[in-house]
C-alpha cells in the first residue's frame, strides 16, 4: 500500500470497508447502509483493487481481516467518526451551541474533575454539547486513538505515558478511609494495620486505582483484606458504607458531597503518604476540537 494508492482513496468507500468491519459481515454492511449486497460486495473489490491488497480472508465462519485489512481498518474508523463529528459540528454551529466534545475516563477521575470544570466551562462558552462514558484504563486509549473520545480523565503519573499520547496531571488528593455513621467511635487518623480486620469494599478493575489502593495496604505491612466486596461503581460503593458498617478507601473528593452532609467521614490514613494524581491524556498528533481546549485550560487552572 503506498502513498499514491491512499491519495486516491475514496471516502465513501473507505466508510463502507469500516461498516463492514463493525458488522462484521458484507450481509450486515448493507443492511447498515441500506445497500445491496452486491454493492457493497463490489465497493470492497473495487477497494482492495486500487490500493492492491486483500484486506478480508473470506471464509465458512465470516469474514477475517489480513494484516493489510487491520491496517486500514483503525484508520477508517477514525476518518468516519471525524467525518461524524464535522457533521454534528457544523449542525451545532449553525445553532450558536459549542462541540460537541466526547470524553470517557475512570469514575473517579471523572467525579473528581469533570463537574467543577464543566460549570466553569459553561460560563465560558454558553452553550454547549458533551458526551461522557465511563472505561476501564486498560480501553481509554484505544477510544482515543479510534477517535471514538477526544479527551480521556484518568490517574496520571502511575506508568509512562504511550508515546503517541500526552498526559496532563490537573489535581492531586489525599486518600482516606471512608466510614458511615456506624464507626463513629473511630478516630480522625488510623492506621491500616488497625483497621484491617473491618469489612471492606474494594475496586474490582485491575487498573491505576486499585494499584493505588494495594500500595496503601503494602505501605502498611498488611495483606489487601480477603473475602471483601469488590465494586467498581462509586454510587454503589459509597451506599454500601453509608448504610452498613463496611469501609472503603477513596479520594477524598470522591466522597465530597457525602462528606459535606455528614453522611459519610474521612479519616487520615497514616500510610498514605502518596496522593492520587489525576488529569487527562490525548493524542499528541490530533488537534483537539475548540471545546476539547476550552476545557484544558480551565484544568489548568483548578
Amino acid at each position: 500500500m503506498t502513498a499514491a494508492s491512499l491519495n486516491r482513496l475514496d471516502p465513501r468507500a473507505v466508510a463502507t470497508f469500516w461498516r463492514v468491519c463493525e458488522t462484521g459481515s458484507i450481509s450486515g454492511a448493507a443492511r447498515a447502509l441500506n445497500l445491496s449486497q452486491p454493492s457493497v460486495s463490489n465497493t470492497i473489490a473495487l477497494l482492495e483493487q486500487r490500493l492492491g491488497v486483500t484486506l478480508f480472508a473470506r471464509s465458512r465462519s465470516g469474514i477475517v481481516l489480513t494484516r493489510e485489512g487491520e491496517v486500514l481498518r483503525e484508520r477508517a474508523e477514525a476518518m468516519v467518526r471525524l467525518l461524524e463529528a464535522a457533521s454534528i459540528e457544523l449542525d451545532h454551529a449553525a445553532r450558536g451551541i459549542s462541540g460537541p466534545l466526547r470524553i470517557g475516563g475512570t469514575p473517579g477521575a471523572l467525579v473528581s474533575l469533570v463537574p467543577e470544570a464543566l460549570s466553569q466551562l459553561e460560563e465560558t462558552v454558553g452553550p454547549f454539547a458533551l458526551s461522557v462514558v465511563e472505561r476501564p484504563d486498560s480501553q481509554l486509549s484505544d477510544l482515543l486513538r479510534s477517535g471514538a473520545i477526544d479527551l480521556a480523565f484518568v490517574t496520571t503519573e502511575i506508568e509512562a505515558c504511550p508515546p503517541d499520547l500526552v498526559e496532563i496531571t490537573a489535581a492531586r488528593d489525599p486518600f482516606a478511609l471512608i466510614v458511615g455513621r456506624r464507626h463513629d467511635d473511630l478516630a480522625d487518623a488510623v492506621s491500616l494495620r488497625d483497621v484491617a480486620s473491618l469489612p471492606w469494599v474494594l475496586p474490582e478493575a485491575q487498573g491505576a486505582f486499585r494499584r493505588q489502593v494495594d500500595a496503601l495496604f503494602l505501605n502498611a505491612g498488611v495483606p489487601v483484606p480477603q473475602g471483601v466486596i469488590r465494586c467498581d461503581s462509586l454510587l454503589t460503593t459509597k451506599a454500601m458504607v453509608r448504610l452498613s458498617d463496611r469501609v472503603t478507601v477513596l479520594p477524598r473528593t470522591v466522597a465530597g458531597a457525602e462528606l459535606t452532609i455528614g453522611v459519610l467521614r474521612a479519616i487520615t490514613i497514616a500510610e498514605a503518604t502518596f496522593e492520587r494524581s489525576i488529569g487527562v491524556r490525548h493524542l499528541a498528533d490530533r488537534r483537539l476540537p475548540p471545546l476539547g481546549r476550552a476545557l484544558l485550560q480551565i484544568l489548568g487552572k483548578l
